[in-house]
């Protein structure tokens, strides 16, 4: 077995990339110029031949008309987009010279025959879009999983394609003015009188004189010492600085745990009375609002704070990323179960009651009119001031990429028919003379 290739294996695969209409327009050009001077040719050659034989007058005015056929529509389709052979002749190059009228054309088309109100009623007085709606979520292969797809692949896109960076500061932007405008106080004295009213302070409270117990016992020798440095020179003669400090540890720690085991001591009472008078203060009071408010913006100008909200952005970025690339995954479990039956019941109902059917088919038409009636006319100068914007070059470019193929056809038939119409006119000739 030889190394050469197969036969089948040279000839070019049929799932070769498609052609894209400038593509195809452009090999349309070739085929009708070549049209064209293949009539020239012909039309020089039968000239010569002509004494040789009678027949080559028929081929010569074949030749003619056609030749003259093919440059008359080769000049009419160049005037649309460009000054044939680049001469200023009038009336040429009309697409990119009268552009701006062109947009305005196009969006009076689409106001006219598309976003009036009577034209989107009319259209979608025979559309049941609801019964259309409730198919689609109840199709089993469809519905859920197609809506969830799209809705996950289009979000997906959108955030991959914009600029991580970017995007990352404006919704730390938007999350830091956010911030900057919340009143942190009077949210704060609120959630400290509600806890309050239903004695949900109270374990913080237990908790916040352990802490106080635990934070004494760990800094014992510290506070001998700054009894013994403060002491006279008697008392620590005498030693009674240490028997001091012993019995004010000592009164501390009576103090602490009797304020833990009674609920009624004295002194858990003005804590209690202190944090209502924070959380009063805190609602009420413009003095320490403006403290808090300083605070925070303090803390809003920390770096570990500019770095914690970078930290959270990318957290956050990552697990949409993850949630919108596998939907199944992030709605497996409870959530999915029950997001797929509220699916399957609403469409079931929109594809069964016609009653419901007629309400939501209602409520669309009237909401599509609506839209129609008020932003129709944003929409169309949308599209004008879009294609206003585009240079002579952009304009004319997609339009003859759009219709330049068929455009191409007409030459192609103006040479045959115009070589058709010779050969008539030379027969006509002959029957006369």
């Amino acid at each position: 077995m030889t190394g050469r290739p197969s036969a089948r294996l040279l000839r070019p695969s049929r799932l070769a990339t498609p052609l894209l209409p400038a593509d195809r327009a452009y090999r349309m050009r070739l085929v009708a110029t070549g049209l064209l001077v293949a009539m020239a040719s012909l039309f020089l050659v039968a000239r010569a031949l002509r004494p040789a034989h009678p027949a080559w007058e028929w081929v010569l005015a074949f030749s003619e008309a056609a030749m003259v056929g093919g440059l008359a529509d080769w000049f009419a389709v160049t005037a649309l987009f460009r000054r044939p052979l680049g001469l200023p002749i009038p009336h040429t190059a009309i697409i990119p010279e009268n552009k701006d009228r062109i947009a305005d054309s196009m969006a009076d088309f689409l106001r006219d025959n598309f976003l009036t109100p009577v034209v989107v009623a009319r259209r979608l007085k025979g559309m049941n879009l609801a019964a259309s709606a409730g198919e689609f979520l109840t199709n089993p292969r469809g519905g859920e999983s197609r809506l969830r797809a799209g809705a996950s692949a289009m979000l997906g896109d959108v955030l991959e394609s914009l600029d991580p960076e970017r995007l990352g500061g404006m919704v730390k932007l938007g999350l830091r003015s956010q911030l900057e405008r919340l009143e942190v106080a009077p949210l704060l004295g609120q959630m400290l009188s509600v806890a309050i009213a239903d004695r949900r302070h109270l374990p913080v409270l237990d908790s916040l004189l352990r802490w106080a117990a635990l934070t004494i016992e760990a800094n014992e020798p510290l506070i001998h010492r700054l009894i013994h440095d403060r002491a006279n020179a008697i008392l620590r003669w005498t030693g009674l600085d240490e028997r001091f400090a012993n019995a004010v540890l000592d009164g501390l720690y009576k103090l602490l745990a009797e304020t833990i085991v009674d609920p009624d001591h004295p002194l858990r009472h003005k804590l209690e009375e202190g944090l209502e008078t924070l959380a009063h203060d805190l609602a009420h009071d413009p003095a320490m609002q403006a403290k808090v408010a300083a605070l925070k913006q303090e803390l809003l100008a920390n770096p570990a704070v500019a770095a914690w909200l970078d930290a959270m952005w990318e957290r956050m970025r990552a697990s949409l990323l993850r949630a919108v690339r596998n939907p199944d995954a992030a709605l497996e479990g409870r959530l999915g179960t029950a997001f797929g039956e509220a699916l399957g019941e609403l469409g079931s109902a929109l594809r069964d009651d016609p009653a419901l059917q007629a309400q939501v088919n209602r409520f669309a038409r009237r909401t599509l009119v609506g839209i129609a009636a008020r932003y129709g006319a944003q929409i169309v100068r949308l599209v004008s001031e879009t294609v206003k914007r585009w240079d002579a070059t952009t304009v004319t470019d997609r339009i003859e990429g759009a219709v330049g193929r068929d455009l191409q056809f007409i030459r192609i038939n103006g040479t045959l028919v115009g070589g058709l119409v010779g050969l008539a006119i030379h027969g006509i000739e002959v029957l006369l003379g």
